[in-house]
């Protein structure tokens, strides 16, 4: 090398480190929180907030400020100009903020999508959650008798009256149930279940570990692929407290398979004086046959097949909110409700307004494929989702211009959440593409309007299904910025 070209490299190290320098000497500047707290009081970006939330944003301004500093070059800064600095930034992030749970548009065509919220209320329920939150309401008061009621009344005769059980009990997820029904009666004893039935669902729910929590042990019997009545028999003995039935929730086991139907099962259990439970999770309470839709169990005729217990989820199929719903024979659910634990796991005044409302909706309405928004969405066919279709994509290529490719496509919704999981609806959908941006940018871009729409990736490109997507001009979103 010569002496010039090792002088640049020299000047080069020194410019190098002097940076580094002033990124050190700008980083160990970095006012403290309270510091900026006490400037902030007289900025008036945020002198009307409370201090907590204050805090709040200041924090996430200097966390931001200190990740800057640390890559980017820093010129001359003062202590002072630093808190600046972080009280402009908070101030902007509070003019900014907006709630952490924020509406979004549905364009994936799961219906029951468990990450957006599963099952969409009917404006009945919508309307008794407002009421309910409004004023105090009779969640555990008797107006008859003038003192302590028990909120399970508000629900309890309408779920025996679709089910045709002895008793119900509502808790806060089905997760719960089973934990609530498993602890309540095999507390310390065995639950025999079929090792093709130990499911693991999304967020880690695992029948096994749900069990362990639970207090009862399990005793699995047959294999993955096939259980046999014989297994059944085999492993009751005098610690066996109880029959387990898990419907699978989001797969299936074909080819080579046998499995013990419920009427076999409750046989067993009778003759050997036990009771059977059935997680049924998604939990049908209407044929839905009769709207052009794959079968379901439906929970009354796993009571009328001699279920002491069955347990399932009021945000899936029944199209309600969150709640774990147990209905069976009237001892059982007796000794689910003197549980100390049911109290932790119970739902409060605003799932149970909800709750109550869809019920009446099954009672009482003639149109429920209508007034229900997950039938409504379930039953809606090809034309009527290509005539959405062909709306949308006129509005979404007026935003989006020339460069993006719109085209309309068969797809394939799922009803989602663990409900028929080898069941597929077609529908139509819009395939977006652009000859310069990924499908994950395209998706970004989505993701970041206003308000955000949740597509999904499917064979290389970026699709909007118009099954969950009720009104297309919907999409007319504004979008903050786009590819060029």
């Amino acid at each position: 090398m010569s002496g010039r070209a090792m002088a640049m490299a020299a000047r080069g190290k020194n410019q190098k480190n002097q940076q580094s320098d002033r990124r050190s000497e700008a980083l160990r500047m970095l006012p403290p929180i309270d510091e900026c707290l006490r400037a902030a009081l007289h900025d008036p970006a945020l002198s009307g907030f409370a201090h907590g939330y204050v805090r709040i944003l200041l924090r996430r301004a200097q966390a931001a400020l200190r990740e800057t500093l640390a890559v980017a070059e820093a010129g001359a800064v003062t202590r002072a100009g630093l808190v600046e600095e972080i009280v402009r930034m908070a101030g902007a992030a509070a003019a900014a903020d907006e709630p952490s749970l924020k509406p979004v548009i549905n364009a994936t065509g799961v219906v029951l999508h468990t990450n957006l919220g599963r099952a969409l209320l009917a404006e009945p329920a919508i309307e008794a959650v407002v009421r309910a939150a409004r004023s105090p309401v009779n969640l555990e008061y008797d107006l008859a008798g003038g003192g302590r009621g028990d909120r399970d009344s508000l629900v309890e005769e309408e779920l025996c009256a679709l089910t045709g059980a002895e008793a119900a009990t509502v808790v806060n997820n089905n997760a719960a149930a089973v934990l609530l029904a498993l602890n309540s009666i095999a507390d310390e004893r065995e639950v025999i279940v079929s090792r093709g039935e130990l499911i693991e669902i999304g967020g880690s729910f695992r029948i096994p570990d749900v069990m362990g929590r639970s207090g009862a042990r399990l005793r699995e019997v047959g294999t993955t692929n096939r259980t046999h009545p014989e297994d059944y028999r085999a492993a009751i003995g005098p610690d066996t407290a109880m029959l387990l039935k898990v419907h699978p929730s989001n797969y299936r086991i074909v080819g080579f398979t046998a499995e013990v139907s419920l009427a076999e099962l409750v046989e067993i259990g009778n003759a050997h004086r036990l009771p059977v439970m059935e997680d049924l999770g998604a939990g049908a309470l209407i044929d839905m046959e009769r709207y052009g839709l794959p079968r379901e169990p439906l929970v009354a005729a796993r009571v009328a097949a001699g279920a002491g217990l069955v347990t399932f989820s009021g945000d899936k199929l029944l199209g309600g909110p969150q709640a774990g719903l147990i209905v069976g024979r009237r001892d059982l659910v007796a000794r689910l409700k003197a549980n100390p634990l049911r109290r932790a796991l119970r739902c409060d005044k605003l799932t149970l307004a909800a709750l109550a409302a869809t019920l009446r909706l099954y009672l009482r309405s003639p149109n429920i494929e209508t007034d229900l928004p997950t039938l409504r969405l379930l039953r809606r066919t090809p034309a009527e989702l290509e005539q959405a279709a062909t709306r949308a994509r006129a509005l979404l290529a007026e935003r989006l211009g020339e460069d993006f490719v719109i085209e309309m496509v068969v797809s394939a919704s799922e009803i989602g959440s663990g409900a028929l999981p080898a069941e597929e609806i077609e529908s139509r959908a819009l395939r977006i593409t652009h000859r310069e941006h990924s499908p994950d940018a395209i998706a970004a871009l989505f993701r970041h309007a206003r308000p955000p729409v949740i597509g999904r990736i499917t064979d290389g490109a970026f699709h909007l299904d118009l099954r969950t997507v009720e009104d297309p001009t919907e999409l007319a979103v504004a979008f903050p910025s786009r590819p060029a």
